[in-house]
């Protein structure tokens, strides 16, 4: 389990396909840290650290996780958001995020607002993920308040110290995100379709 607040930035320092499946090499401040079988969340996706070189750690993804999220337009070089799963004696500062992401997202528009800034983005509504205005929503991992809610689109209010400590200050309009809605309001949705 995670909390969608984001540890630290890493680095994709290598990228090798073996089948269908993806390994990623990333560098971050806490590899050192790391431990094999540990999950780390890349994005928002939870992955298994599966191999540990000095200050760099492998994770592989399956073709399931390639098709449903950003993963598989990653590039050497590009910067992820990390967060280690949450301890059981920590707080619980953002909300329940399970690191099984949804689906993904596009960015429309990027406002700046002198000193904060407005993300919208969309989203295929037909498979049935709701956001409701002042719910969680975690994009690329980062736990988030919606801020206007549409039937396929939402935007989010960003901070300066989340916008200079997460990827998103890389994130412009027709770039994809992760998305994972609220785990509550997915049960929510399921039930009420019954």
């Amino acid at each position: 389990m995670f909390t969608g607040i984001i540890e630290a930035i890493g680095k994709v320092e290598d990228i090798r396909s073996e089948e269908s499946n993806k390994h990623f090499t990333v560098s971050s401040p806490f590899t050192n840290e790391l431990k094999i079988d540990q999950s780390v969340a890349h994005n928002g996706v939870c992955l298994t650290v599966v191999g540990i070189d000095a200050d760099r750690y492998t994770v592989t993804a399956i073709d399931e996780t390639l098709q449903k999220t950003n993963l598989n337009a990653l590039q050497v070089g590009d910067t992820i958001n990390l967060e280690r799963c949450m301890q059981s004696n920590g707080r619980f500062d953002g909300h329940v995020v399970q690191g099984h992401v949804d689906q993904v997202g596009v960015c429309e528009s990027v406002e700046d607002h002198n000193g904060s800034w407005i993300f919208t983005f969309s989203y295929d509504a037909s498979s049935g993920n709701v956001t409701v205005e002042k719910g969680s929503i975690c994009v690329n991992g980062i736990s988030l308040t919606v801020v206007n809610s549409q039937e396929d689109r939402f935007s989010v209010a960003i901070i300066p110290y989340t916008y200079e400590h997460t990827n998103l200050q890389h994130v412009k309009p027709g770039k994809t995100v992760n998305l994972e809605f609220d785990i509550i309001g997915k049960y929510v949705a399921r039930l009420l379709k019954k």
